[in-house]
């Protein structure tokens, strides 16, 4: 079947971080853990502490997870937007690199889910 365009999309996107009073939505994956099984969505703002995400948020999202509790962060592997970086958690996810739907992935190695299944 053949597609035709209807032309260009010329609007300002409804996504913007205009819109969302300043914060950044972010997207964070926790990789082998498909307890959780897509990226979680935070509207973050970007002067918040990458630590502060650590020690404060993520234990009420993953700490249901038996593997949470075990987690080196020293040895966590992240990537940010596709790219791989090394975060440091006293600083903001802006100075970080964080930007409006930014896409972190961490894995934690050695932590391969509930008896090693990767759930």
């Amino acid at each position: 079947m053949a597609i035709q365009s209807i032309g260009d999309y010329d609007f300002p996107a409804r996504d913007a971080i205009e819109n969302f009073g300043g914060v950044l939505v972010t997207y964070w994956n926790w990789l082998d853990h498909l307890m959780f099984c897509a990226p979680v969505a935070f509207p973050f703002p970007p002067d918040m502490r990458f630590g502060d995400v650590l020690e404060q948020v993520f234990p009420g999202v993953y700490g249901a997870h038996p593997d949470f509790n075990k987690i080196d962060w020293a040895a966590a592997r992240w990537t940010l937007d596709g790219q791989t970086f090394t975060p440091d958690l006293d600083r903001s996810l802006a100075e970080n690199g964080l930007g409006h739907k930014s896409v972190v992935k961490f894995e934690t190695p050695g932590l391969d889910g509930i008896k090693g299944s990767r759930t």
